[in-house]
């Protein structure tokens, strides 16, 4: 029994330090609300912004009405913080690589809303954005409460109300009764 309690005495002493070493993928950063490095945040935006951008394609075509109207600003949204965020980058002013490609869990969900439709795309639809939203508010939270680029920080700081209102947008995708392609409730 001792043994166990110093072992997870260790392991919660070593916690916050070790957290910053971890990929942000883990959730021990999220969990006790460390900042991420830059590196990570840069990555994980960027990926999120790939996944916003091609599964909110996706419901522009799939998705019911009101995934539609969503998905339309969500596109608008996403593409402007992407391109901003490639700005700092390629400027010079975050020092940081751009990921090109979906990561392999991004990647499974996209491929999932590509075989789906009607309520089995909507339910999974509207999970992800909810999900996707709660993660970003997070992420850009910690980052800009205490993150190391201070250009990086303050756009952080500048993002997060639109990124709160989008995820409220989220949780009300599938709660109003909904019109589909055909104009018949679904």
């Amino acid at each position: 029994m001792k043994r166990l309690i110093i072992a997870v005495s260790c392991i919660l002493l070593a916690g916050p330090a070790l957290a910053q070493s971890v990929g942000e993928k883990t959730g021990i950063n999220s969990a006790l609300g460390v900042a991420p490095t830059t590196a990570d945040f840069v990555k994980e935006v960027a990926i999120s912004d790939m996944f916003e951008l091609e599964s909110n394609k996706l419901a522009q075509q799939k998705g019911n009405v009101q995934e539609k109207s969503f998905a339309q600003q969500m596109v608008i949204d996403h593409t402007k913080s992407s391109n901003e965020l490639k700005g700092m980058v390629n400027s010079g002013k975050v020092k940081a690589e751009l990921p090109t490609s979906l990561d392999n869990s991004h990647q499974s969900k996209l491929s999932k809303l590509k075989d789906q439709s009607g309520r089995d795309f909507s339910s999974n639809f509207d999970s992800y954005q909810v999900s996707a939203h709660k993660d970003a508010v997070s992420l850009f939270e910690r980052y800009a409460k205490s993150g190391d680029n201070s250009e990086l920080k303050d756009w952080a700081g500048k993002m997060l109300p639109a990124l709160k209102h989008h995820l409220e947008m989220a949780q009300e995708l599938g709660q109003a009764p909904s019109v589909g392609q055909s104009g018949k409730q679904q």
